[in-house]
């Protein structure tokens, strides 16, 4: 089957789950914003996980979860490949590691879709040195990440594009009027091992020997919790530091704070990030995968080595104990992402690549 002529074509948009994290916020977004002249789009899930599905639901369209299993079962994936080929969707856009692998595999089994993958960080296993011969188009959301799979997987340039995160700059704004009395310090993301939580908590025990006052908040939930728990208990931090499920808005965490760290291993293109920045906060942040195009060091926050929790216990001490340069800092985040990162800029993005990819296979 060709894509068809005109527009709109269906499109499915398949994520591993709808849990907390930027690659589902970044299909939600998609899905309220692509252009429903061009696009028919609907999304597949293919496991439990349901903490960002109001969100989902109020685009209005389509969501079908193939599993409520906490695991993508091989059940899932059967009624994956058979719905694949009673749907036959124009564009599979593939997010997250199991569906970049079997929406490709099946793809290249049953279907003449135009293939859109994924790749939003380092740590990403999804067979790329052989599976991108199936895609037709393969979207990074970091320069760092395009140059790292050409390179080490020696995917085609010309199918690698960039388009990164974005964020409503209408509904992440600053508010002074919310921000702590005592210096606040707040991370969100998950509990794991690739966001280095331990890392944090050994920072903060230092940070709080030179800025004793500080309080910190971590947002997010994962497997690593009950590690978490335990070093905080062993630290005597338990009442210095607010463990707290991670939310469809976290609006007030972030305008409460004074500043937000993430401590990554690995990392694509961060999207609390951006919306940190366009609440008005400055970042400490692991120089790792595309945090640097985001962060400007000494601009809009300030970068560290991963894995060095005396360079971010400094690096903190340094953005709370400097109201000049924290409040300097925060004004030009929020430019930045004004200027570079507005929601409506990213869609248009990726709206052009995936029409330009449906053209080249046309053309074939």
């Amino acid at each position: 089957m060709e894509p068809k002529i005109s527009p709109p074509y269906k499109t499915v948009i398949t994520l591993q789950d709808l849990e907390f994290g930027g690659t589902q916020r970044y299909a939600v977004h998609l899905l309220k914003h692509l252009n429903r002249d061009l696009f028919d789009t609907e999304l597949w899930v293919l496991r439990g996980g349901e903490d960002m599905l109001p969100l989902a639901q109020a685009s209005g369209l389509p969501i079908k979860y193939l599993s409520r299993n906490s695991w993508v079962t091989p059940q899932a994936l059967w009624k994956f490949f058979w719905r694949l080929k009673s749907h036959r969707p124009d564009v599979l856009y593939t997010m997250t590691g199991v569906p970049n692998i079997w929406g490709r595999v099946f793809g290249a089994l049953a279907l003449d879709s135009v293939m859109v993958a994924s790749w939003r960080g380092l740590r990403e296993r999804q067979l790329e040195s052989f599976l991108w011969k199936f895609s037709d188009l393969l979207i990074c959301n970091a320069n760092a990440l395009r140059e790292f799979v050409i390179k080490r997987h020696r995917v085609d340039p010309q199918i690698v594009v960039v388009v990164p995160n974005g964020v409503d700059t209408d509904f992440f704004t600053p508010d002074p009027s919310c921000r702590a009395a005592c210096p606040t310090v707040v991370f969100v993301g998950r509990l794991v091992k690739e966001k280095d939580p331990l890392c944090l908590i050994e920072a903060f025990a230092l940070l709080r020997n030179i800025v004793p006052e500080t309080r910190m908040v971590m947002v997010g939930q994962g497997y690593m919790q009950s590690s978490v728990q335990r070093q905080l208990a062993l630290t005597g931090l338990s009442e210095r530091v607010e463990l707290v499920p991670g939310a469809n808005d976290v609006r007030p965490f972030l305008r409460k704070a004074w500043t937000l760290v993430l401590p990554s291993i690995s990392e694509g293109f961060p999207q609390v990030i951006l919306e940190a920045m366009a609440c008005g906060l400055p970042v400490v942040a692991s120089a790792t995968g595309g945090i640097p195009e985001i962060v400007e060091d000494g601009v809009t926050g300030l970068l560290v080595p991963p894995r060095s929790p005396e360079s971010l216990a400094q690096s903190l001490a340094k953005i709370l104990s400097d109201d000049q340069a924290r409040i300097a800092m925060a004004r030009r985040a929020r430019e930045k992402v004004e200027q570079s990162y507005s929601l409506e800029h990213v869609v248009r993005m990726t709206e052009k690549y995936i029409l330009e990819a449906i053209r080249r296979k046309r053309s074939v």
